[in-house]
């Protein structure tokens, strides 16, 4: 049994890790930096120790602090969430050599998944097929990279090796612009996981990405949890994600659980862990990478299988079996997810910062809203610009779809800019709504579109046609008193 567990993350992740140790009746520990102190999972916890200045490599990725609050706090295990250290194989070491149960996968596992180059070679050797790209285990230098590229082949990707999320990944046409991509790929590899190894990975156009939510305990069993739908991002950053995928067939859902289970198994993989694959046009998937953490969009599976999974991490850590076998697992309904990034959609996405002097989130019948701010809340730019996501489920897809497009215009946020609109039109879109997209449709074919406010003539004149009538207003109002002025100067005379 874990009496306390500290929560080595922030933001809404560790608000969502706090509430579901609370509901188990298991005491919390946050950490926070100079810009945290105020944030909300530190008023939802237990108790709250400071960790270092703003910037994350002097606080969340410091593991020596970590682990010397969960020792002066007495907690027993620590959760990572996703993102900084979710994934580094020495955290998860040190915490084993503390005394300190991490809630994630074993060192080992971390080591042969989250090393993207090794697991292709991991999976490859249980049969499981994988995108062309940098095969073995060796952290490939520049030099190697650029003369192992040709032989993959052109239009290419660089990516991080220690995580994931879009972070460290640059797309490349041309070899000439390799050197200065390879270099910047390194920059926020190291930047953001503490780790500048890259790898190479042919690019797969025309496909969608689809991800298997995997369940391990330490008695070998493993399930799949059913896929979700990843394909629209930008920048290699995911945007929207829905469960199940609009594309997906039984056979073809049995096929991929099958091989993502296997490629777990090979390993031995504990705990919540997701494969991730590329589909192209044929039906034909590719192993693309593990992420041995949990998911930003996780909520989406719990809703449609009805599955806990962070509370299932921790009663795996804990030492028990899956409550589930892959018979048990159904998918009922239909769920999306929307991130609610701090970012102005009409300004090329620049982030946005300043204090949230107004929020009014969504609710109602199948809304729910993950989230780490409230009105007075800071939004500073050290750290990743989602503020929320929302999560809407329906009977069926069209019914989800309703419900994020009401969720969406309920949703009121003031003192920074957010992407809400670029969302509102996304999820009203023909190509959407009829689930006909692929990785490259927000770049390619949709991006573009939003960067005007539609018909800007038509906004002029309801604009001229409010002043108009505010002015109306102005006059009759200024009249009336004028008016009772004149009787009350008459009254007074008589």
């Amino acid at each position: 049994m874990f009496t306390k567990i500290l929560v080595a993350n922030r933001g809404e992740i560790a608000v969502r890790i706090v509430r579901a140790c609370h509901e188990l009746g298991i005491g919390t520990v946050a950490v926070y930096s100079d810009v945290d102190r105020n944030a909300l999972h530190v008023r939802l916890s237990d108790e709250a120790y400071h960790i270092g200045a703003a910037p994350a490599r002097e606080s969340y990725l410091r593991i020596d602090r970590l682990l010397e609050v969960a020792k002066k706090s007495g907690a027993d295990a620590i959760h990572p969430g996703y993102g900084f250290l979710a994934e580094r194989e020495d955290f998860a070491q040190a915490c084993a050599d503390a005394g300190i149960t991490f809630i994630g996968p074993s060192p080992h596992a971390i080591a042969k998944m989250g090393d993207k180059a090794v697991a292709r070679a991991t999976v490859q050797k249980a049969g499981v097929q994988v995108i062309p790209g940098t095969e073995g285990e060796a952290n490939l230098t520049d030099d190697e990279l650029l003369a192992i590229s040709p032989s993959i082949g052109f239009p290419l990707l660089i990516k991080a090796s220690a995580g994931g999320g879009g972070k460290g990944q640059r797309e490349v046409r041309h070899i000439e612009e390799m050197p200065a991509l390879l270099v910047s790929a390194r920059r926020e590899a190291e930047s953001s996981f503490g780790d500048g190894a890259v790898y190479l990975e042919k690019l797969v156009e025309g496909a969608r990405h689809i991800e298997f939510q995997l369940l391990g305990d330490e008695f070998g069993n493993i399930i799949h949890l059913g896929e979700r739908e990843c394909s629209l991002q930008r920048r290699r950053q995911k945007l929207v994600e829905e469960s199940p995928s609009p594309v997906m067939n039984q056979s073809l859902r049995a096929r991929m659980g099958e091989m993502a289970v296997r490629a777990a198994k090979a390993i031995n993989y504990t705990n919540a862990g997701t494969i991730e694959y590329l589909l192209d046009r044929q039906n034909n998937f590719y192993f693309m990478e593990m992420n041995t953490r949990l998911q930003v969009e996780h909520p989406i599976t719990e809703r449609v299988t009805g599955v806990d999974i962070v509370k299932e991490q921790i009663r795996i850590a804990r030492g028990r079996k899956l409550r589930y076998a892959q018979c048990d697992v159904e998918q009922n309904g239909w769920a999306i997810e929307c991130r609610i990034n701090a970012e102005d959609p009409f300004a090329n996405f620049m982030p946005s910062t300043g204090v949230i002097t107004r929020i009014n989130f969504p609710t109602g019948p199948g809304v729910r809203v993950d989230t780490g701010v409230y009105e007075g809340f800071e939004v500073t730019p050290f750290y990743d610009s989602m503020i929320a996501k929302v999560i809407c489920w329906g009977d069926t897809r069209a019914e989800a779809v309703m419900r994020m497009r009401r969720a969406l215009s309920e949703f009121r946020i003031m003192g920074v800019k957010t992407n809400i609109p670029f969302h509102v039109k996304l999820v009203g879109s023909l190509r959407f709504q009829a689930g006909t997209f692929d990785t490259r449709f927000v770049e390619d074919r949709f991006a573009l579109e939003e960067q005007e406010p539609p018909f800007p003539e038509i906004a002029a004149i309801a604009a001229t046609m409010v002043a108009h009538q505010r002015g109306q207003h102005t006059a009759s109002h200024i009249e009336r008193n004028e008016r009772r002025t004149m009787l009350r100067w008459k009254w007074s005379t008589w």
